[in-house]
């Protein structure tokens, strides 16, 4: 198809024609140059017109045009059908005088070599037909209008069982989220709009509950009989099923998110999605897809579920997750924590549905959360600013030692600070970094208008603001690539220590990955103890015996290499 326009008349009519004898005698009705220059379906204006009118007509199914193009149509013998069209990048007056008369554009030779642009009169049938299109449109600048009913968020009540903490009870942050899903499903304003998304593993995330209340979606219902169907949480498909499930098909389940998220515009409802996936089938997966979805301004909820390199033990490289905030961070329409607690979950989709619901602002929350479980604490008093902003303080008061970490690692941090507390006599802070993401951002912003207002004062980081003279050290840690703490470290007082987990995953328990990827408490508190030594604060000795009893060996294999 793309060789003919690059064929003479004869060559065309001996290779379509010539394979039977009575097709080449139908075409001796033509001549060669008529049989060159004939128009493809996608590129003639009739055909495309016709075929987009039927396809506008048709109801009751979806319809697809299917126009059928050549590559550099217009740029004839330098680039049409050529595989040189996208090495092009200048055009002689020769070249561009043949495309000025082919496509009949009312150019002189002079305007032509001057690069003038036609302008069809202002009474012209094809100027008033633009100017009626961009009136109807909303004007000259392209914008989305959006007529819908606007959707009020969940009252701050439904959160405060998240606020309070779990008690003596151990839970993980999935199945907490699990149960703030369950709550905005039976909301009376928001429920009917939400769309759980699940692209297979719904009981790994313990979210097999839905499927009796809420059903999954089937277009014809159910037709055949599970094999759970005695249990109360048996695998129910419904017409009006709620929750769709996907199969092993992420990037079919993000196409559905992309859906729902942007139904708002496409249908003047909104609805809000929430895709929950193993997270590193997330942006490694269909990134591209993600992206695609801020373009097409879409809204709702990412959750990467099981999450961390370190947090999912024994299922080893290919679903141990250590890079996903890190690609979150290239992504401008995606807001991404990596949240501990159950409050901080509370907080933070609540301001979310807050964000893309009511305020109707176009973004992609992302949140990760883990399957270790562990006993949730209440919100310290004034920390909702701090959450959302990415950094807080959790514990303590202003000690030597600042420790920051995000996720299940923050675990590690608080046992750190018992360890330095209780065997070095050393104050340690620690502060929940629930997005490395929105420091940077944050830190950026600050940056930027310091660059360009020289002469005011300058603007501080909300890194810089938490540690205000603060003449600490500083130990950063995360279950993610170092890189990832690294792009906020310059915000810090001096430069901190950063801990990550660069490397493919392993499958061993969770102290074992903690050990070999060096993200434990007993690295944070050597840490510590090598910055506070070289700053003259603590003796070599101490350090020396610390190394010791801490297991750290010096000769240890680096887990990034590999």
């Amino acid at each position: 198809y793309q060789k003919y326009s690059v064929s003479s008349g004869a060559e065309q009519r001996a290779h379509f024609f010539g394979v039977d004898e009575r097709l080449m005698q139908m075409s001796q009705q033509l001549t060669d140059e008529q049989i060159r220059t004939i128009r493809r379906g996608g590129h003639d204006p009739d055909k495309v017109y016709a075929a987009f009118k039927a396809a506008v007509d048709f109801k009751g199914a979806p319809s697809v045009v299917l126009a059928k193009t050549i590559k550099g149509y217009g740029m004839g013998e330098v680039g049409e059908g050529r595989m040189t069209a996208h090495q092009q990048k200048k055009l002689d007056v020769d070249i561009l005088r043949q495309i000025r008369s082919r496509f009949g554009i009312p150019l002189s030779d002079q305007e032509v070599e001057q690069l003038s642009f036609y302008r069809p009169p202002e009474d012209s049938p094809e100027t008033r037909y633009l100017l009626e299109r961009r009136e109807a449109l909303g004007g000259f600048v392209p914008q989305r209008e959006v007529k819908h009913p606007r959707v009020v968020g969940p009252a701050d009540e439904l959160f405060s069982e998240f606020t309070a903490g779990t008690g003596d009870r151990k839970a993980s942050s999935t199945m907490l989220f699990v149960r703030i899903l369950a709550k905005l499903l039976r909301d009376e304003a928001l429920g009917q709009r939400i769309v759980p998304i699940v692209p297979d593993e719904a009981r790994t995330f313990g979210m097999e509950a839905l499927f009796s209340q809420y059903g999954i979606y089937s277009h014809l219902g159910q037709l055949y009989e599970p094999v759970d169907s005695e249990s109360l949480t048996y695998y129910r498909e419904a017409r009006d099923g709620q929750l769709l499930e996907e199969g092993i098909s992420e990037a079919g389940a993000l196409s559905s998110f992309i859906a729902a998220g942007t139904a708002y515009a496409t249908h003047g409802i909104q609805t809000l999605p929430f895709f929950v996936f193993y997270s590193i089938f997330g942006f490694q997966r269909v990134a591209d897809l993600i992206w695609a979805a801020g373009d097409q301004m879409a809204r709702g909820f990412l959750i990467g579920a099981t999450s961390g390199r370190t947090t999912l033990n024994g299922e080893g490289l290919q679903h141990q997750d250590g890079q996903s905030h890190l690609m979150a961070v290239g992504f401008p329409h995606v807001v991404a924590y990596d949240p501990a607690f159950g409050y901080e979950l509370g907080v933070i989709i609540r301001e979310g549905i807050q964000r893309m619901c009511e305020r109707e602002e176009d973004l992609i929350y992302y949140l990760t959360v883990q399957n270790e479980t562990y006993v949730m604490p209440s919100m310290p008093e004034g920390a909702e600013e701090g959450i959302l902003r990415g950094l807080y303080r959790l514990r303590g008061t202003g000690g030597q030692v600042h420790l920051c970490a995000s996720g299940s690692i923050l675990l590690e941090a608080l046992r750190a600070r018992e360890i330095l507390q209780e065997k070095y006599n050393i104050e340690a802070d620690v502060w929940s970094a629930t997005s490395w993401q929105q420091l940077q951002r944050d830190g950026g912003k600050a940056e930027r208008w310091n660059l360009r207002h020289p002469r005011q004062e300058a603007r501080q980081s909300w890194v810089e603001q938490c540690f205000a003279g603060s003449d600490g050290v500083f130990v950063l840690a995360s279950d993610y690539v170092k890189a990832l703490p690294d792009t906020v470290a310059r915000y810090f007082p001096r430069n901190p220590v950063v801990l990550g987990t660069d490397g493919f995953g392993r499958s061993e328990s969770r102290a074992a990955l903690r050990q070999y990827f060096e993200v434990d408490a007993e690295m944070m508190v050597f840490a510590a103890l090598v910055e506070l030594g070289r700053r003259g604060e603590v003796g070599e000795e101490v350090v020396e015996k610390a190394q010791k009893a801490l297991g750290i060996d010096a000769e240890k294999v680096d887990p990034a290499v590999f």
